[in-house]
C-alpha cells in the first residue's frame, strides 16, 4: 500500500503518454511557439510498463492515460492490452479531447480499456473552434457517438468560461442527459500558459445557472472523487470539479508520470523525480524508492487561496494530462 506523508493512501496513477496535442485550447496551451520533447526523450511503452508494475504490486488500483492528446501516440491500445493483461481488474480509464476517438475507440475497448473521460467545451461549433482554435465539433460528436457503440463509459468534461460557453451551460447538460451520460463543469484553473484574457465562472455561478431551470440536490461526496455531485430531480446526476478549494487536496489519491519520466506529486507544485534511469537500466528497487520519495514530498494542499493571493500553476497542463 502506498501511503503518504499526511497519511493518504495513494492508489491512481496518472500518466501522460505524450505532450502532443491536436488543439490547441486557449485554457491550456501557450500562445507562442514551442518545441515538443524529441521523441527519444519519451519513455517507450515497455519501460512504462515496467513502472506501472511497480505501482499496481504496491496497491495502485485505477490507472488513466492523458496527454497532451493520448491517441496521437502510436499503438495506444497496444499499452493499454500490456496493463490489462497484468492485472484485469484494474479500474483503467482514458482522458481524450475525442477528435480522433471514431477511429480508434473500438480497438481501445478490445485492449482493455474501461472508461473514457471526453471534453466537450461547446455544442457550438464557432465556439468549439474558438476555444480550440480549430474546427473541430463535427469530429468529436463522432468521435463520443462511436465510443458509446463501442460500449464505453463515457464522462463528458466542460471547462466553462466567461463569455465565452457559459450561455451553454444548461444545454450541455441536457445533452449529456439525453445521452445518459454524465457531464462535469470544470472551474478555469489559472495557469502561465493559458490565454491572459480568459475568465472562468466559480462552482456557485455555475450551480446558480442551472437552479434557473432545474432543482437540484447535492450528494454527499465520495472520498478521493474529484468532482461534486448533484442530482436533478429527475435523478439525473451532474458534477461539479472545484480545484480552488482545499478539500479538493484532503482526499487527494492520485500522483502523476510524463512521458519523460518524471513522476510529480501535485499537479500544481514543481517538485517532480525522475524514474528514466532507473526504468531504462531495469532497476525495479530503484524505481520503486524513487516512488517513495515523491509520495513523502507529497504536499497536503495546493497553493491556490480564494481572493486575490491566487497563485498560478507554472507547469503545463499538456505535460502532466490537466
Amino acid at each position: 500500500m502506498l501511503i503518504d506523508a499526511h497519511g493518504r493512501v495513494v492508489d491512481y496513477l496518472r500518466i501522460s503518454v505524450t505532450q502532443r496535442c491536436n488543439f490547441r485550447c486557449k485554457y491550456c496551451m501557450p500562445k507562442t511557439p514551442f518545441e515538443w520533447v524529441p521523441k527519444e526523450n519519451l519513455l517507450s511503452f515497455e519501460e512504462l510498463f515496467l513502472f506501472v508494475k511497480v505501482c499496481i504490486d504496491s496497491g495502485v488500483k485505477k490507472i488513466r492515460l492523458t496527454g497532451g492528446e493520448p491517441l496521437l501516440r502510436k499503438d495506444l491500445d497496444q499499452f493499454i492490452k500490456m496493463i490489462n493483461d497484468y492485472k484485469p481488474d484494474i479500474d483503467l480509464a482514458l482522458t481524450t479531447n475525442g477528435f480522433m476517438l471514431r477511429h480508434y475507440a473500438k480497438n481501445l475497448k478490445d485492449a482493455g480499456l474501461k472508461r473514457i473521460n471526453m471534453s466537450l467545451d461547446s455544442l457550438k461549433p464557432k465556439v468549439a473552434q474558438q476555444i480550440a482554435q480549430k474546427s473541430v465539433l463535427h469530429e468529436v460528436l463522432a468521435g463520443f457517438e462511436t465510443a458509446l457503440d463501442a460500449g464505453l463509459k463515457v464522462k463528458l468534461n466542460t471547462v466553462v468560461l466567461k463569455g465565452v460557453n457559459d450561455d451553454e451551460i444548461i444545454n450541455l447538460l441536457e445533452f449529456a442527459k439525453f445521452k445518459n451520460c454524465q457531464i462535469r463543469f470544470i472551474e478555469y484553473m489559472e495557469n502561465h500558459h493559458a490565454n491572459d484574457e480568459l475568465k472562468g465562472l466559480k462552482s456557485d455561478e455555475i450551480l446558480s445557472i442551472i437552479a434557473s431551470k432545474y432543482e437540484f440536490k447535492k450528494d454527499e461526496k465520495l472520498p478521493n472523487a474529484p468532482a461534486s455531485l448533484y442530482t436533478l430531480n429527475d435523478g439525473y446526476t451532474f458534477g461539479i470539479i472545484d480545484p480552488h478549494k482545499h478539500d479538493f487536496c484532503e482526499s487527494c489519491n492520485r500522483i502523476r508520470l510524463t512521458a519523460e519520466g518524471f513522476l510529480i506529486p501535485c499537479l500544481y507544485f514543481e517538485d517532480a523525480m525522475s524514474i528514466k534511469d532507473a526504468v531504462r537500466k531495469g532497476d525495479i528497487v530503484g524505481a520503486s524508492e524513487i516512488l517513495r520519495k515523491v509520495l513523502a514530498n507529497k504536499p497536503e494542499k495546493n497553493k491556490w487561496e480564494l481572493g486575490e493571493k491566487n497563485e498560478t500553476s507554472s507547469r503545463a497542463f499538456y505535460q502532466t494530462g490537466g
